[in-house]
Protein backbone atom coordinates (compact mmCIF):
# COMPACT_ATOMS: atom_id res chain seq x y z
CA UNK A 1 0.00 0.00 0.00
CA UNK A 2 1.37 3.43 -0.89
CA UNK A 3 2.08 6.03 1.77
CA UNK A 4 -0.74 8.19 0.49
CA UNK A 5 -3.26 5.36 0.80
CA UNK A 6 -2.10 4.59 4.35
CA UNK A 7 -2.45 8.26 5.30
CA UNK A 8 -5.95 8.40 3.80
CA UNK A 9 -6.93 5.27 5.76
CA UNK A 10 -5.58 6.68 9.01
CA UNK A 11 -7.33 10.03 8.55
CA UNK A 12 -10.69 8.24 8.31
CA UNK A 13 -10.08 6.82 11.80
CA UNK A 14 -12.00 8.90 14.44
CA UNK A 15 -9.27 8.39 17.05
CA UNK A 16 -6.79 10.21 14.79
CA UNK A 17 -9.14 13.21 14.62
CA UNK A 18 -9.53 13.16 18.40
CA UNK A 19 -5.75 13.16 18.80
CA UNK A 20 -5.50 16.11 16.40
CA UNK A 21 -8.11 18.05 18.39
CA UNK A 22 -6.25 17.38 21.65
CA UNK A 23 -3.00 18.61 20.10
CA UNK A 24 -4.74 21.76 18.85
CA UNK A 25 -6.16 22.42 22.33
CA UNK A 26 -2.67 22.07 23.82
CA UNK A 27 -1.25 24.58 21.36
CA UNK A 28 -4.09 26.99 22.12
CA UNK A 29 -3.42 26.61 25.88
CA UNK A 30 0.03 28.12 25.29
CA UNK A 31 -1.60 31.50 24.71
CA UNK A 32 0.72 34.39 25.63
CA UNK A 33 0.41 35.83 29.12
CA UNK A 34 0.52 39.35 27.78
CA UNK A 35 1.72 41.78 25.14
CA UNK A 36 4.14 44.71 25.13
CA UNK A 37 2.04 47.79 24.43
CA UNK A 38 4.63 50.55 24.88
CA UNK A 39 8.41 50.70 24.73
CA UNK A 40 10.77 53.55 25.46
CA UNK A 41 14.46 52.77 24.95
CA UNK A 42 15.56 49.14 24.81
CA UNK A 43 14.59 45.88 26.45
CA UNK A 44 14.94 42.18 25.84
CA UNK A 45 13.32 38.93 26.93
CA UNK A 46 15.20 35.85 28.01
CA UNK A 47 13.08 32.80 27.19
CA UNK A 48 14.93 29.65 28.15
CA UNK A 49 18.26 29.94 26.32
CA UNK A 50 16.92 32.42 23.76
CA UNK A 51 17.32 36.19 23.96
CA UNK A 52 14.84 38.35 22.02
CA UNK A 53 14.74 42.09 21.56
CA UNK A 54 11.45 43.62 22.70
CA UNK A 55 9.23 45.72 20.47
CA UNK A 56 5.64 46.88 20.63
CA UNK A 57 3.52 43.77 20.06
CA UNK A 58 6.05 41.32 21.53
CA UNK A 59 4.33 38.50 23.44
CA UNK A 60 5.25 37.71 27.04
CA UNK A 61 5.11 34.05 28.09
CA UNK A 62 5.12 32.39 31.49
CA UNK A 63 8.70 32.05 32.80
CA UNK A 64 10.00 34.88 30.61
CA UNK A 65 12.57 37.25 32.10
CA UNK A 66 12.18 40.83 30.91
CA UNK A 67 15.19 43.13 31.23
CA UNK A 68 14.96 46.83 30.46
CA UNK A 69 17.91 48.99 29.50
CA UNK A 70 19.05 52.34 30.91
CA UNK A 71 16.57 55.21 30.42
CA UNK A 72 14.02 52.63 29.25
CA UNK A 73 10.49 51.61 30.14
CA UNK A 74 8.17 48.83 29.03
CA UNK A 75 4.37 48.80 29.29
CA UNK A 76 2.74 45.37 29.29
CA UNK A 77 -0.92 44.39 29.29
CA UNK A 78 -1.63 40.88 30.58
CA UNK A 79 -4.63 38.82 29.41
CA UNK A 80 -6.64 39.66 32.56
CA UNK A 81 -6.11 43.41 31.89
CA UNK A 82 -3.37 43.77 34.51
CA UNK A 83 -1.05 46.62 33.51
CA UNK A 84 2.66 46.31 34.27
CA UNK A 85 5.08 49.19 33.76
CA UNK A 86 8.71 48.13 34.02
CA UNK A 87 11.16 50.94 34.81
CA UNK A 88 14.73 51.50 33.63
CA UNK A 89 17.44 48.93 34.45
CA UNK A 90 14.83 46.50 35.76
CA UNK A 91 14.50 42.74 35.61
CA UNK A 92 11.22 40.93 36.20
CA UNK A 93 10.28 37.30 35.78
CA UNK A 94 6.77 36.02 35.19
CA UNK A 95 7.10 32.80 37.22
CA UNK A 96 3.50 31.69 36.80
CA UNK A 97 0.52 33.07 34.91
CA UNK A 98 -2.80 31.46 34.09
CA UNK A 99 -6.08 33.14 33.22
CA UNK A 100 -9.46 31.71 32.22
CA UNK A 101 -11.45 34.35 30.34
CA UNK A 102 -14.74 32.52 30.88
CA UNK A 103 -14.50 32.65 34.70
CA UNK A 104 -12.08 35.61 35.09
CA UNK A 105 -9.94 33.50 37.43
CA UNK A 106 -6.30 32.53 37.36
CA UNK A 107 -2.94 32.84 39.10
CA UNK A 108 -0.02 35.22 38.82
CA UNK A 109 3.40 34.95 40.47
CA UNK A 110 5.96 37.57 39.45
CA UNK A 111 9.50 38.21 40.71
CA UNK A 112 11.14 41.63 40.62
CA UNK A 113 14.89 41.03 40.70
CA UNK A 114 15.94 44.68 40.33
CA UNK A 115 14.53 48.06 39.39
CA UNK A 116 10.93 49.21 39.54
CA UNK A 117 7.55 47.83 38.59
CA UNK A 118 4.27 49.74 38.65
CA UNK A 119 1.12 47.60 38.69
CA UNK A 120 -2.54 48.27 38.01
CA UNK A 121 -4.26 45.02 38.89
CA UNK A 122 -6.71 43.25 36.61
CA UNK A 123 -9.39 40.58 36.80
CA UNK A 124 -7.40 37.95 38.70
CA UNK A 125 -6.85 40.35 41.62
CA UNK A 126 -10.45 41.54 41.56
CA UNK A 127 -11.89 38.01 41.60
CA UNK A 128 -9.31 36.09 43.61
CA UNK A 129 -6.66 38.31 45.24
CA UNK A 130 -5.04 35.40 47.08
CA UNK A 131 -3.80 34.10 43.71
CA UNK A 132 -1.64 37.15 42.90
CA UNK A 133 1.88 37.38 44.35
CA UNK A 134 4.85 39.65 43.68
CA UNK A 135 8.26 38.63 45.04
CA UNK A 136 11.52 40.45 45.70
CA UNK A 137 14.71 39.15 47.30
CA UNK A 138 13.42 40.26 50.70
CA UNK A 139 9.61 40.50 50.50
CA UNK A 140 6.66 38.56 49.11
CA UNK A 141 3.70 40.83 48.45
CA UNK A 142 0.15 39.52 48.30
CA UNK A 143 -1.99 41.94 46.36
CA UNK A 144 -5.15 43.37 47.89
CA UNK A 145 -5.20 46.81 46.28
CA UNK A 146 -5.45 47.91 42.72
CA UNK A 147 -2.42 50.16 42.09
CA UNK A 148 1.06 50.02 43.58
CA UNK A 149 4.76 50.44 42.81
CA UNK A 150 7.58 48.09 43.80
CA UNK A 151 11.11 49.55 43.91
CA UNK A 152 13.78 46.91 44.47
CA UNK A 153 16.85 48.91 43.49
CA UNK A 154 19.88 46.85 42.50
CA UNK A 155 19.91 43.08 42.55
CA UNK A 156 21.27 41.68 45.82
CA UNK A 157 24.64 39.88 45.59
CA UNK A 158 24.43 36.10 45.61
Amino acid sequence: MSRLKRLETRMKNPSIWLLCLCCAATVQAAEPAGTVKTLKGTAHIERGKDRMEVGVGTSLQTQDKLLSGPASGVGITLRDSTLLTVGANSMIELNKYTFDRSTNTGQMDTSIKRGTLAVVSGQITKNNPNEVVFRTNTVTLGVRGTEFIIDVGEEAPR
